[in-house]
């Protein structure tokens, strides 16, 4: 056998036997979160005007804190010893609880009681792609990373919906507990980017009101939960 023959065969032992000692964590998974999560709106511009005459108008806003609940499907797959790296997708199938929008203006407009308005904002049906960079800690444990592409609806005071789209980022452990099963602990943030919305609705006195707004919504999320390496 040749120099190089050899050299091959040396090669293929030794990939053949690092692989062969695959981490407990490769493999598909599934599990489900329970938490609690603080949707933050954001604003960037609000105009308004009543028949193409401009009205100064400010936009305030209160988070929604509420439960949270996921559900999610991935794989890890090791790609050097100790080093894992993860592909999921997550769906979150709780509304959560309304937030305030107070939108005040300089006078009381025709038709309206006072100058602030309040319209509520729901976010809910939000979801995550993910990859996830791991690393195992001892046999049992595994420390990781999320990065992902995430989407959320965000329903207004009267019930329209408007889609959201932007980014995601997350740190979690899990930790064997017997045979599959696992439990985790995560902490999640989401930047839902911004979006631009327009009204115009009549008022008495033959009048049009127009209205829009850029806004955006970031939320922070705390999880723990169950589940099952297949």
């Amino acid at each position: 056998m040749n120099k190089n023959a050899l050299v091959a065969v040396m090669s293929t032992v030794i990939v053949g036997s690092a692989f062969a000692q695959s981490s407990r964590f490769q493999g598909a998974f599934g599990q489900i979160g329970i938490g609690y999560e603080s949707a933050s709106p954001t604003h960037d511009s609000s105009t308004l005007s009543v028949n193409s005459v401009n009205i100064p108008v400010t936009t305030t806003s209160s988070n929604a804190n509420s439960f949270i609940g996921t559900t999610s499907l991935g794989w890890f797959q090791d790609i050097a010893k100790g080093l894992l790296l993860g592909v999921g997708a997550e769906y979150s199938p709780f509304a959560g609880s309304r937030g305030d929008m107070h939108v005040t203006t300089a006078t009381r407009l025709p038709g309206q009681n006072n100058a602030t308005n309040d319209y509520r904002y729901q976010k809910k049906n939000s979801y995550n792609i993910f990859l996830s960079p791991a690393m195992t800690v001892g046999a049992d444990g595994l420390a990781y990373a999320k990065v992902g592409h995430t989407g959320a609806q965000v329903a207004n005071y009267n019930n329209l919906i408007y889609n959201f789209s932007g980014y995601s980022l997350g740190l979690g452990y899990k930790q064997f507990i017997s045979a599959g099963w696992y439990g985790f602990i995560e902490a999640n943030y989401a930047s839902y980017g911004k979006q631009t919305q327009s009204a115009t609705n009549p008022l008495p006195g033959a009048r049009t009101l127009t209205a829009s707004g850029t806004n955006g919504l970031t939320t922070y999320n705390g999880l723990v939960g169950v589940g099952y390496k297949f």
